[in-house]
C-alpha cells in the first residue's frame, strides 16, 4: 500500500541530485577577472588568437592566471587577487591598445564564478545577483527629445526639397527655423501647389501659409502624433542599443528600462570600472553612405600627404587605404532594415538592404548617375570612421530595396548585415544621476538575507520536530529538498536575485511548510476515526493532495499577474514566488512521501506512527 516503485524513487534521487549539483556553484563565489572585448563594431573578435595575445601579454608581465574562457562576444581570464588583476589589466590594455586615443578592444575589470571547470562545462552557474546584492552602479540618462525632433526636421528639410524638385515645383529656399521648416515662393499659385503636394506625401506636417516682405511662405510643424511617434523611437532606439554596448562589458542580466517619458535607468550589477561603463555609454556611431574618389593618382597623392579637397582617406577591412568624398549621401536613419541572404543571379552572400521612402529616391538617383562607381558604407565612431564595404553600383536601384555583394563570405555579410541595423543612438543623452553601490553593501544584504532565510529555517524544523516528531523530521527534510529545488531551478534559469527574492525565499519556506502541516493533520484524522497506521498513511496524503493542490493554484495565480504585472522588485519576487510553488509541491507531495514509504512501507505489523499527541474523542 505505501511502498513507491523503484522508478519513482529513482527519479526522487535523481532530481535531488540534479538539484545538489546545480546548487553547488552558488557556493564558489566570485573571483576577480580581466575582460576583453571588441571596442569597434567593425571590429570582429577571434577568441584564439585574442586568447593567445592575453596569454603573451601576461607571459611578459611575470602575471599568473587561474584560467582562460571564451565565448562568442569576449574573452575572459581569471585571478586570484585583486592587486593581480589591476595589473593585468594594465598590461593587457598596453597590448591591445597601443593607442590609447583610439582604442580597438575594451578592456575592463570583471567579476567571475570561482567554480570548478567541470561544473562550467555541464552549464552548472551560479545565479545572478542583482544591484542590492552584487553592488555595482546605477545610471539615470535624460533623453534629449528636443534634439531627437530637430534631427527628424533635419531630415524633412532635406526630404522637402527632394520632393518639391521630384514635382517640379520651384521655391526660392527651404531653412529650418527652431522647431519648423519654412519653405519660400515667389507666388501664390506655387504656393497652393505646394501645399498640395506636400499634403498629399505626408501627414505628419502641419502647413501654415504666411508672407514674408515679398516672398510668400509655407511653415511646416510635426503634428502632436508624429512628435510622440518620434520621440516613443527615440527611447525604444536608445534602449536597444544601449542593450548592445553593455554587452562589451560582460555585465550579468544588466536592468534598462524607461522611467517616465524621456528618462532611461540603466543598473549594471557587479561593474567595478565605472569610467569604462560611462565611456560606452556615451558613446555615438552613425552609418553614412558615400561616394569613392575614383579620380586618377588622387589614392597615389592622399597616401603622400596631399589629400584633395572634399575627399577623405579612410581604411577598408583588412586595413588597404580608401578615398572618399566628404559629401554624405545617405546616413542611417534611412535605413529600416539589413539582412543576410544571397545574390539571386550568382548564389553568392549578399546583404540585402530596405530604405525608406525618402531613402529609397536619394539611393534612385545617386545609382543612376554613378553607375560602374564605388559607392562606401562608413561606420563613424569617436569621429573616426571605417569602411564596413564599398560595392560597385552596376545598374540603377529603385524600390528601397537594396543588394550589397561581391567579395563577402556568408560569415561576412552576417556581420556586415547586423552592423548596419546596430545603427546608433536615435537622440542624444547626458547622465543626470549616478550611484554607485559598494561590494560591502551588497555582501551585508546577502548576509542579512542568508540569516533571515536560515533562522526561519532553524524555527520552523525545531517546532515540527517537536509537534510532529519523526513526521516532523520528514517534513524538514522535504523542506530542505525544497530550498535545494528552488536554487537549482534559479541557477539553472540564470535568474536575477535581488532582495524582494529572498523575502520570496523565506515566503516560500511557510508556504511549503504549510503542505506538509496539511498532510500529517490529515494523517492524525484519520488515526482518531480508527484506521490502522498504514491505511491512515495512504488516505492522508492522498486526500490532503486536493488542497494542497487548490490553495497552491490560487496562490500561483496570484504570482503569475506579479509577474505579468510587475517589473523591477516586484518581479524579481514573483519569479521566486511561482518557482517556490513548484518545487514545494514536488517537496511536499513526493519526496516526503517517498520517505514516509522507505520507514514504514515494508513494516507488515505496523502497530503505531510517530507523529506526535492524537487526539481521540472521549479519551
Amino acid at each position: 500500500m505505501n511502498r513507491y516503485p523503484l522508478w519513482k524513487n529513482l527519479l526522487i534521487g535523481i532530481v535531488l541530485m540534479w538539484g545538489l549539483i546545480y546548487t553547488l556553484p552558488n557556493f564558489y563565489g566570485e573571483v576577480p577577472a580581466v575582460q576583453v572585448s571588441s571596442g569597434k563594431a567593425t571590429l570582429k573578435l577571434d577568441s584564439a588568437a585574442t586568447m593567445a595575445r592575453v596569454e603573451e601579454s601576461l607571459k611578459a608581465a611575470g602575471l599568473r592566471h587561474n584560467g582562460l574562457f571564451a565565448d562568442l562576444t569576449s574573452v575572459r581570464v581569471r585571478f586570484s587577487d585583486t592587486d593581480t588583476q589591476l595589473k593585468a589589466k594594465d598590461a593587457i590594455e598596453k597590448s591591445f591598445n597601443p593607442d590609447a586615443a583610439d582604442p580597438s578592444y575594451v578592456v575592463a575589470l570583471n567579476l567571475l564564478s570561482a567554480s570548478p571547470q567541470w561544473l562550467t562545462s555541464i552549464h552548472a552557474l551560479p545565479m545572478y545577483l542583482g544591484l542590492d546584492l552584487r553592488g555595482g552602479v546605477h545610471f539615470l540618462l535624460q533623453v534629449d527629445m528636443k534634439g531627437a525632433v530637430t534631427k527628424r526636421l533635419d531630415a524633412t528639410t532635406g526630404d522637402l526639397r527632394t520632393l518639391l524638385r521630384d514635382k517640379n515645383v520651384r521655391h526660392s529656399g527651404i531653412s529650418r527655423e527652431g522647431q519648423s521648416v519654412v519653405v519660400k515662393f515667389r507666388d501664390t499659385e506655387t504656393q497652393a501647389r505646394a501645399r498640395n503636394v506636400i499634403t498629399a506625401s505626408t501627414n505628419d506636417l502641419q502647413l501654415v501659409d504666411g508672407q514674408d516682405g515679398a516672398d510668400f511662405k509655407l511653415t511646416a510643424t510635426l503634428t502632436p502624433m508624429a512628435q510622440k511617434t518620434i520621440q516613443e523611437f527615440a527611447i525604444k532606439q536608445n534602449i536597444s542599443t544601449l542593450h548592445n554596448r553593455i554587452n562589451e562589458l560582460g555585465v550579468a542580466e544588466p536592468v534598462i528600462q524607461q522611467q517616465g517619458l524621456d528618462r532611461i535607468v540603466v543598473q549594471l550589477p557587479g561593474v567595478q570600472d565605472v569610467a569604462k561603463a560611462k565611456d560606452i555609454l556615451g558613446r555615438t556611431a552613425t552609418l553614412e553612405i558615400r561616394m569613392v574618389d575614383d579620380t586618377p593618382g588622387a589614392l597615389e597623392a592622399a597616401l603622400q600627404g596631399t589629400i584633395p579637397p572634399g575627399s577623405e582617406l579612410y581604411s577598408e577591412r583588412g586595413g588597404s587605404p580608401l578615398l572618399v568624398k566628404k559629401q554624405v549621401v545617405l546616413t542611417g536613419e534611412r535605413l529600416t532594415d539589413a539582412q543576410p541572404g544571397f545574390d539571386g543571379q550568382n548564389h553568392e552572400p549578399a546583404v540585402h538592404l530596405t530604405l525608406d521612402s525618402a531613402g529609397a529616391r536619394i539611393f534612385k538617383d545617386i545609382t543612376r548617375e554613378n553607375i560602374n562607381k564605388r559607392m562606401a558604407i562608413l561606420l563613424i565612431e569617436k569621429g573616426k570612421g571605417e569602411v564596413v564595404t564599398a560595392p560597385v553600383i552596376r545598374s540603377e536601384i529603385g524600390g528601397g530595396r537594396v543588394q550589397i555583394s561581391g567579395r563577402m563570405s556568408s560569415e561576412e555579410a552576417t556581420d556586415t548585415a547586423l552592423l548596419l541595423r546596430a545603427g546608433s543612438l536615435a537622440a542624444p543623452m547626458e547622465i543626470i544621476e549616478e550611484r554607485t553601490i559598494g561590494p560591502s553593501l551588497g555582501a551585508e544584504n546577502i548576509n542579512k538575507g542568508f540569516h533571515s532565510t536560515l533562522w526561519g529555517f532553524v524555527a520552523i524544523a525545531c517546532f515540527m520536530c517537536m509537534y510532529y516528531m519523526l513526521f516532523g523530521f520528514v517534513s524538514v527534510i522535504a523542506l530542505a529538498s525544497n530550498l535545494l529545488l528552488l536554487v537549482a531551478l534559479l541557477s539553472l534559469l540564470q535568474a536575477t536575485l535581488t532582495l524582494p527574492g529572498i523575502a520570496a525565499i523565506a515566503l516560500t519556506l511557510g508556504m511549503a511548510i504549510d503542505s506538509n502541516v496539511l498532510i500529517n493533520e490529515r494523517i492524525r484524522e484519520e488515526l482518531r476515526n480508527g484506521s490502522t497506521p498504514q491505511a491512515a498513511i495512504h488516505a492522508g496524503y492522498d486526500r490532503a493532495f486536493d488542497t494542497i493542490l487548490d490553495s497552491n493554484v490560487t496562490t500561483l495565480i496570484a504570482g503569475v499577474a506579479l509577474l505579468v504585472f510587475g517589473s523591477g522588485p516586484v518581479r524579481g519576487f514573483a519569479v521566486v514566488h511561482c518557482l517556490g510553488i513548484l518545487t514545494s509541491m514536488f517537496s511536499a507531495i513526493l519526496v516526503s512521501r517517498g520517505l514516509v514509504n522507505l520507514i514504514y512501507g515494508r513494516k507488515r505489523k505496523l502497530e503505531k506512527l510517530a507523529i506526535g499527541q492524537v487526539w481521540k474523542p472521549g479519551v
